[in-house]
């Protein structure tokens, strides 16, 4: 396992990280977490990503319990305030300097943490002007509530936004971003975002690697009743049987270099120097351990084996 710098602020995390998106108290409990989450650590995984909106706020709790049988100093932990937890109140969500302060003492207290490594604003939000964003995001890190602070899916042009008013704010800008990545969903992060690595020194925690499941290629020949797509069907993409036969061209060259085909999409991700770190999830051990072993399939993937990828990827049109 390597460690990689988060762009160009002094943490490292792990290239490959361990995330509670729909799995913590949706498919698995404490138990299963807990020893999914010393299986990672004991592997080199030192970063676990979270947010307040999981499982309604029960996925940072059982992270907080799982927790208790680490050393704090040891690990990078993240949450994510915006969505709220479903309730009814008009101040639940949002931005605003309410919603970011009192969401993350929420999310502190679920976890039974004194201090987040990483806190994410989850989304933009045009109501609340930046300027407000940027100094609540600043108050909770000069207040040692977290450490650094960033965004996750904004547009290019909303992280230069943040960045002027934190200029001319004198705040603290934010350090990274995290958004979705993988072979079938590039052009943010390649794209869109290609100027900010260098300018600001950008770091990226990427989510959904595989796609919602679909580059492990267990969707090949329909959607199973036990899988993800089949219990949240809002992340059935329209063009689901395109994306299928991409995912069966690139199978060739897993089964070439004698991989799976998930471990080809990981190994793809930590390929890219502006990728910090891969966020992944597993429900049971052995998908954890195939994940892992993504970190020795990046070195198969010679420029002539990524030129072939490549390829096959034009294909697929438009990138997203």
């Amino acid at each position: 396992m390597e460690y990689k710098r988060l762009g160009k602020a002094g943490i490292r995390v792990s290239e490959l990280s361990f995330g509670s998106w729909v799995t913590f108290s949706k498919q698995i409990g404490l138990r299963e977490a807990r020893a999914l989450m010393r299986e990672a650590f004991e592997n080199g995984i030192n970063f676990f990503d979270n947010a307040e909106v999981y499982a309604d706020g029960e996925s940072e709790k059982i992270m907080g319990e799982a927790l208790r049988d680490f050393r704090r100093e040891d690990l990078v932990i993240s949450t994510k305030i915006f969505f709220g937890i479903g309730d009814d109140n008009p101040n639940g969500k949002g931005l605003s300097r309410k919603h970011l302060i009192e969401g993350t003492y929420n999310s502190l207290e679920r976890m039974d943490l004194d201090y987040v490594d990483l806190l994410y604003c989850h989304r933009p939000d045009p109501e609340t002007p930046i300027e407000e964003t940027v100094l609540a995001m600043d108050y909770l890190v000069r207040s040692g509530l977290a450490f650094y602070w960033g965004t996750s899916e904004w547009s290019a042009e909303e992280i230069e936004q943040a960045h002027q008013a934190a200029k001319e704010l004198h705040c603290i800008p934010p350090s990274m971003e995290q958004p979705q990545y993988n072979m079938l969903h590039r052009t943010r992060v390649e794209k869109e975002y290609a100027s900010l690595y260098e300018k600001y020194g950008m770091g990226t925690t990427i989510w959904s690697p595989l796609q919602f499941g679909i580059l492990t290629g267990k969707y090949n020949d329909g959607i199973p009743q036990d899988s993800r797509l089949a219990s949240e069907e809002w992340l059935v993409p329209e063009d689901l049987a395109r994306q299928v036969e991409i995912v069966k061209q690139l199978t060739v060259i897993a089964d070439e270099l004698e991989c799976k085909m998930a471990q080809l999409a990981l190994a793809w991700c930590l390929k890219n120097p502006n990728v910090s770190t891969v966020i992944t999830g597993a429900t049971r051990m052995s998908q954890l351990h195939e994940n892992l072993d993504a970190v020795n399939v990046k070195e198969k993937l010679t420029d002539d084996v990524m030129t072939r990828i490549e390829q096959m990827l034009a294909t697929y049109a438009p990138h997203t």
